[in-house]
């Protein structure tokens, strides 16, 4: 099924905080799958200002992939911003299917969201929406799938926003998330095939929040069983060589043996693209 609904703008408004409005005032009630991010942040928010505070109900999910710092980043945005915000639970390490960690893990991993979320919005009489723009539309990405074939709408490519747009309405509107780093859940960070654990999304998050205490704000921790190996950006690299000996003992603390850096420097989703390139090598051989 196309992810693209009929847009109910035209070309001049497209991206505009008046065609998302327009596209939330159609919605009338709804529940807004709230990670902190730049894009559900800039959804929210608006939302929240659009449709009033009691008609929009902002829910992040409690899950083992969520790094600590962005669950308590979520809740730092709702009390600045009178977010009506609730953090319930979700059980995707209970799925079998999800932990096996194929290329589907994401399809999975929105299929527990939604079924969390359907009864909150069954309840509040209102839809589930994500903050998708049309950026990413053209990635690999099955998660969308499973949401919007479970009702989801996604009011930023109704309402023709591209990531660059969604940081610039961000920052006209002052919210300080316009240029946050984007944050993929914690699962991202091992390679397909490796089954997701709650030990190995532990060891991947405390090793993530080292790191950022010696202020390095955008940046991967890749498991490979023993080794870790860093992904910041080409720019940061010289910083990582300047501050070695922290660097591997912040990693290190976190149970890793070996630490390594990616000299092609910081590429989200490259895990996924990987597994995707042997798959295709392998159906072509």
């Amino acid at each position: 099924m196309s992810l693209l609904p009929d847009a109910p703008t035209t070309i001049e408004d497209a991206g505009t905080l008046a065609a998302l409005a327009r596209v939330l005032r159609e919605l009338g009630r709804v529940v807004v799958a709230f990670s902190g991010g730049a894009d559900s942040a800039l959804l929210a928010k608006v939302a929240t200002d659009t449709l009033g505070r009691e008609h929009v109900l902002c829910a992040t999910a409690q899950s083992a992939s969520l790094a600590p710092e962005e669950l308590e980043e979520t809740k730092r945005l709702a009390r600045e911003w009178g977010l009506r915000h609730v953090t319930p639970h979700t059980a995707e390490l209970d799925n079998p299917d999800y932990v096996r960690n194929g290329l589907d893990r994401c399809f999975h991993c929105k299929s527990e969201l939604m079924a969390v979320l359907g009864p909150l919005a069954a309840a509040e009489s209102a839809t589930v929406v994500l903050g998708v723009n049309l950026d990413d539309l053209g990635e690999h990405r099955p998660g969308q799938a499973a949401a919007a074939e479970q009702g989801a709408r996604f009011p930023l490519v109704e309402a023709g926003f591209t990531k660059a747009l969604v940081r610039r309405r961000s920052e006209a509107l002052g919210l300080r998330t316009f240029d946050k780093p984007a944050a993929a859940c914690l699962a991202s960070r091992l390679p397909h095939g490796t089954a997701v654990t709650f030990a190995r999304l532990e060891q991947v998050a405390r090793a993530e929040s080292g790191l950022r205490r010696l202020g390095f704000s955008q940046l991967r921790v890749r498991h490979h069983d023993q080794s870790a190996r860093i992904e910041v950006p080409l720019e940061d690299l010289p910083a990582v060589i300047e501050r070695r000996e922290a660097v591997v003992q912040a990693v290190k603390a976190a149970g890793y043996r070996y630490v390594t850096v990616d000299l092609e420097g910081f590429r989200s989703g490259n895990l996924a693209l990987a597994a995707l390139q042997r798959e295709a090598g392998a159906a072509g051989a």
